[in-house]
């Protein structure tokens, strides 16, 4: 009996296995509600998604990111506005938890009397040089850019564009690539002003975390990333160059065990470091 029973209990392993595996995935929204967006367009404010994984988003789907808010749509891969569930981005199968959903929420909050319509469009792997007109990305076989304006301009069919928010920078992370980091920033931010035919649009960039600045020597031993701190002095250095423009830090962030992306609780916190920067950027054009 006992080589039966442990013949039973190994089936019901393997059985359970696929099950375990497949837990960060369990909660991810099977089906999505489709909706019309507001009718007017000034009520319907939206949000371009840009950047790589961490704006895309790698951490893992809880019930609070598939709560359902009616203030807050998505534009999905087909063009159509639905419902905004975590995960929002489509760049990867392992697309996640990122910070545009809860930047979307408090947004919304801000002002009730508007519905927020984010447009997700990060690429994991892109480097900044991908992020230019033209540009093809082999990693996901895509034109970061040109996709992104594409979207935004389906979006602008419903909606007005009020803001873009920037997570980039990893893949920079170079001696040679981070010494030209903010040149090609402020370039991006101008041409996607010029293209958007929106010269004053609030443009938000994020830094990259703590546990991105160092990296491990040959011999073993973390030290300085200084590339990394490089694209972070230049993501800040760019709010005395750029006119409507924030950067917010990654203080406080933890990572889900690879030393590169934002767990879920982080991927929230950057969401709502986000908004209250955009919001500071846009009081003005609010009081006029």
């Amino acid at each position: 009996m006992k080589p039966t029973r442990l013949l039973l209990l190994n089936i019901l392993l393997l059985a359970l296995l696929p099950a375990v595996g497949a837990r960060a995935q369990a909660l991810k929204p099977r089906l999505r509600q489709v909706v019309s967006p507001p009718a007017r367009k000034e009520k319907f404010q939206l949000y371009l998604l840009i950047g790589q994984s961490n704006m895309a988003g790698r951490g893992m789907v809880e019930a609070e990111d598939t709560v359902p808010n009616r203030h807050v749509l998505r534009l999905n891969p087909g063009g159509q506005w639905e419902v905004a569930k975590d995960p929002i981005h489509f760049d990867k199968s392992i697309a996640g938890v990122g910070p545009g959903l809860t930047f979307g929420r408090f947004m919304a909050a801000a002002d009730t009397s508007v519905t927020i319509g984010l447009i997700p469009c990060a690429v994991g792997g892109s480097g900044i040089d991908a992020w230019t007109p033209g540009a093809y990305y082999d990693g996901n076989k895509s034109h970061p850019y040109d996709d992104a304006l594409a979207r935004a301009k389906t979006a602008l069919q419903a909606g007005t564009l009020v803001g873009i928010i920037w997570h980039q920078g990893e893949s920079d992370s170079s001696p040679e690539k981070s010494s030209l980091y903010q040149q090609k920033l402020k370039i991006l931010i101008k041409q996607l002003r010029a293209d958007l035919q929106a010269p004053n649009l609030p443009f938000v960039a994020g830094q990259l975390p703590a546990f991105q600045l160092t990296k491990t020597s040959p011999d073993g031993r973390p030290q300085i990333n200084d590339a990394a701190v490089r694209i972070n002095e230049a993501v800040a250095g760019l709010q005395k160059q750029v006119p409507h423009y924030a950067f917010v830090t990654a203080e406080g962030t933890a990572d889900i065990g690879d030393h590169t992306h934002f767990n879920a609780v982080s991927a929230r916190l950057m969401g709502q470091c986000y908004a209250a920067a955009m919001q500071l950027l846009q009081r003005p054009a609010r009081r006029k």
